[in-house]
């Protein structure tokens, strides 16, 4: 029997309903998980390793809140070189895996006023400017379940906390956008850039999975402030919300467990 054959067996055992897509600086998240397996992307048919600081490509099996819980620590981005069948492998492994409710997670560009670096936006849809078309594209909110938005904004109005729910624009990278790409995305109605998330999310729902999505904004988007951006800045500014989206998994984990 195979490693993948193994932790697949695995997981069946436990039965997972949620899975969580870590994007890059959020290695850590969610801080209370107690592993019980793993397996690294490259030993997974269909899917390989990430080649982008900040995802050690490995799907860890655990218990977060009580819950089974699988997480992905990583995925795999269309600037990588990859083609889109590719990057939709991550999602794919999820809903073979059996898990019914997936959060996806990025690291973004904040553009609305209100979102600074550490702040958490949940997407209430996107502008899919990954294709040749994408400037024609209007905004999509079809993809992302109202009933977890609610619920998430539910939770955190209970911890004393307000999340903006937005929209990502998704853009194919992986140089930063310029200062004029983000005024023409600004007029389009996003409210924070990134360069994931979009196309994982259409395939998930496409796959029957309910899905969610999270970004950690680690700076403000180019043009906006002062400066050049850099991955190093991602990185660091990823963690500083690190603890607050381990307690959104939870919610969703002790949420579910109610139903």
């Amino acid at each position: 029997m195979s490693t993948f054959q193994t932790f697949t067996a695995t997981v069946r055992a436990h039965s997972p309903r949620l899975a969580v897509v870590l994007g890059s600086g959020l290695g850590s998240v969610p801080h209370r998980f107690d592993e019980i397996t793993s397996v690294p992307f490259a030993e997974v048919p269909g899917l390989i390793a990430p080649s982008v600081q900040g995802h050690s490509g490995k799907i860890c099996l655990g218990l977060c809140a009580g819950q089974p819980l699988l997480v992905f620590r990583g995925r795999l981005h269309f600037y990588e070189g990859h083609a889109w069948d590719k990057v939709a492998g991550p999602i794919q492994t999820i809903a073979r895996l059996g898990a019914k409710v997936l959060l996806l997670t990025n690291a973004a560009g904040g553009i609305h006023d209100e979102l600074n670096p550490g702040d958490l936006m949940v997407l209430k849809g996107d502008l899919f400017l990954q294709r040749r078309s994408g400037c024609k594209q209007p905004v999509r909110t079809g993809p992302y379940s109202a009933r977890l938005i609610e619920q998430i904004q539910k939770n955190e109005r209970e911890r004393g906390r307000k999340i903006l729910a937005g929209v990502y624009a998704a853009v194919t990278g992986p140089c930063y956008e310029t200062p004029a790409e983000i005024r023409a995305f600004q007029a389009m109605g996003a409210d924070a850039v990134g360069m994931s998330t979009a196309f994982e999310a259409e395939t998930a729902a496409s796959l029957g999975l309910e899905v969610a999505a999270i970004s950690c904004i680690t700076n403000k988007a180019a043009g906006l402030v002062p400066g050049t951006l850099n991955h190093a800045e991602v990185l660091v500014n990823a963690h500083k919300p690190a603890e607050r989206i381990s307690e959104i998994i939870e919610d969703l984990l002790t949420s579910k467990s109610k139903e």
